[in-house]
Formats: C-alpha cells, structure tokens, sequence
C-alpha cells in the first residue's frame, strides 16, 4: 500500500496516510476541518546501476573475485607514495632557496 502527502490550503498542515491505491483521496483536513489536497511526492524508488549489481544489493561473484585479484596485485609503476611525497618536499625547497 502506498502513502500519499497531504497539505492543506488553509492551515497548511502536512500529514501523510497510507492508504489503498483504489481509496478515495481524503478531503477534509483533520486539522481545521477544510478540504485539502494530495500532493505528489518523489516516492522511495530504488535504482541499481553498474556491473556487478544484483536486485538484492548483492555483488556478484565474478566481480568479488575480480576486485580480490587486484587488491593483491602491486602497482605497476614501481613507485611508492613515500617517494613521491618526498619528491615534492624536496622540490618546494629548492624552489624557496633561489
């Protein structure tokens, strides 16, 4: 069953009612008595992008192997983090001595 939005007009109280989708809408604010209206609302939808995805939020085993595999494969270019940061400190001194 959904829930719908309400606002009143008059009094502007908000309230939601879950309701059946063949119910008749509500029409009188329970707030100041006057009618009211059903607003839409963006509703709580799911969407499943990319590859490894399953209906059930589950990754696939295919793709669970795939990222092990290179969480345990090394860098291929040989340098480090450390090398590289130190690198720049290095450079940013020298450029502060000319």
């Amino acid at each position: 069953m959904p829930t719908y939005q309400y606002r009143c007009p008059h009094c502007h109280f908000e309230f939601e009612e879950f309701q059946h989708i063949t119910d008749e809408p509500i029409s009188v604010c329970p707030k100041c008595k006057k009618d009211t209206h059903r607003i839409i609302s963006g509703g709580a939808g799911f969407i499943f992008k990319g590859s490894g995805f399953y209906i059930t939020d589950h990754r696939s085993e295919s793709y669970k192997s795939a990222a092990a595999k290179e969480k345990t494969q090394s860098p291929s270019s040989g340098v480090s983090v450390s090398t590289l940061s130190s690198a720049n400190s290095d450079s940013k001194t020298s450029e502060k001595k000319t």
